[in-house]
């Protein structure tokens, strides 16, 4: 079944240097092992401008989910989430059947 890691990357200290960290991050996670589609996006603020919870998400899509399972046990994974740790960031991971 195909299957979508989402990433939910809650708001920065200083979202200019995260910025520079996720630009490195986007880039490593494009080379996943049978990745076959990545989305990234920016989280609108509320509406009386106050961040939401997260800041960005980053969407992984693989043709199933032995794939995907296998792909975060590469260096790449590695390098994307260490990326993301290092940028002293929150992560959420969800493992997600695409319906």
């Amino acid at each position: 079944m195909p299957t979508k890691i989402t990433l939910i990357i809650g708001n920065p200290t200083n979202p200019d240097e995260f910025e520079k960290v996720y630009a490195d991050v986007r880039q490593a996670a494009e080379t996943f092992p049978k990745l076959q589609r990545i989305e990234s996006a920016k989280v609108w603020p509320k509406e009386d401008g106050t961040p939401t919870p997260a800041y960005r998400t980053l969407d992984l899509y693989f043709a199933s989910y032995e794939d995907a399972s296998a792909a975060v046990a590469t260096p790449v994974a590695g390098a994307v989430f260490g990326g993301l740790q290092g940028a002293q960031v929150e992560i959420t991971g969800l493992f997600s059947d695409i319906e």
